[in-house]
């Protein structure tokens, strides 16, 4: 039935699937889901993230927290891993970080985006107390979150262009791919790219230089 009714709702892949979720979340399933617990990243990615060192890469988990990243992908954006556990969410910072405003050049555009990625992870962890803890603070905090939840808008970026304007090199453009992690239950690598002789490429590697000279701040 819910099939049918995807259908005549000419409802995408991304809005199925939350209908089924949300769907066994009214039945009851799902509700000793360990969706609070701690994620950790396996070794082995983080050594992954780190031989990254010509793109920005992340590994991101439940309510959009940044569970990994390389030293590019924390110039690029923020050093999320420097921050406190609870503030490590890209959404958290989206709205609640002016930093963030002046980062994303369509500031807008990619914080509606995140709204409708939260919202599905709300679908499948109807009973995470740390995804309400969350939409709370932000929905206090921010009227742009408030009227954007309410819509309830269901995103899913498999990939796409990110456009940034960084304090150091200024305006870039990169384009960026989200892959699931075998064996990591709601973990996702995000890899960034350039266009190969464009002058966002060579910005991404000016900022990648100014990681490797001396005079470099230490991350964190």
């Amino acid at each position: 039935m819910l099939g049918a009714l995807a259908r005549a709702l000419q409802l995408d892949e991304a809005a199925t699937g939350h209908l089924f979720n949300l769907a066994r979340s009214v039945s009851g399933s799902g509700r000793n889901s360990p969706s609070s617990s701690v994620q950790r990243v396996r070794p082995s990615l983080h050594k992954l993230l780190d031989s990254f060192t010509a793109h920005p890469a992340l590994i991101r988990g439940r309510r959009t927290e940044v569970l990994g990243m390389n030293p590019l992908a924390a110039s690029l954006l923020t050093d999320f891993l420097a921050k406190p556990v609870r503030h490590r969410s890209l959404i958290r910072w989206a709205f609640l970080d002016p930093e963030a405003r002046q980062r994303y050049a369509d500031w807008e555009q990619v914080s509606a985006s995140m709204v409708g990625t939260l919202r599905l992870d709300a679908g499948r962890h109807p009973h995470d107390p740390l995804l309400a803890q969350l939409v709370g603070e932000l929905s206090m905090n921010s009227e742009e979150f408030r009227t954007w939840w309410a819509d309830h808008r269901v995103v899913e970026r498999r990939d796409g262009i990110k456009r940034f304007t960084h304090p150091d090199v200024g305006y870039l453009e990169v384009n960026y791919e989200a892959l699931d992690v075998t064996g990591a239950t709601d973990q996702t690598l995000f890899i960034y790219t350039t266009e190969p002789g464009s002058e966002s490429e060579a910005k991404l590697r000016d900022l990648a230089a100014r990681l490797k000279s001396p005079g470099a701040a230490p991350r964190g």
